[in-house]
């Protein structure tokens, strides 16, 4: 079982930045490879990054690429988000989710489905 707290979240202009972090419970936390997702107002939830249980490999969505950093500390049991260049389009609630297994690859780090465990989620507010 693996329990996932985010936080960083926050209002913020555009063209700002803000770091989420990710806290993981669990002895286990390097074994799962990581993801970011956002669910905007009325939108579906989507995939944003996505990082493997070493830190080795990351997967960017497109809207985020070049602007958002997705990195992990496994001794701190934590992940993060750097994000950079705020747009409003990124307003949103951001989750933090955990994927068991060490394959890490494009198509399987963006489904939903795939993750075992969630966050309650971030709030993250960009004004124009």
């Amino acid at each position: 079982q693996v329990q996932l707290v985010e936080s960083g979240g926050g209002l913020v202009q555009a063209g700002g930045s803000l770091r989420l972090s990710c806290a993981a419970s669990g002895r286990t936390f390097s074994s799962y490879c990581m993801g970011w997702f956002r669910q905007a107002p009325g939108k579906e939830r989507e995939f944003v990054a996505a990082i493997s249980w070493s830190g080795g490999s990351t997967y960017y969505a497109d809207s985020v690429k070049g602007r958002f950093t997705i990195s992990r500390d496994n001794a701190k049991n934590t992940v993060y988000l750097q994000m950079n260049s705020l747009k409003p389009e990124d307003t949103a609630v951001y989750y933090c989710a955990a994927r068991s297994g060490v394959v890490f690859s494009a198509s399987i780090s963006s489904r939903l489905e795939a993750y075992d465990y969630w966050g309650q989620g971030t709030q993250v507010t960009v004004s124009s």
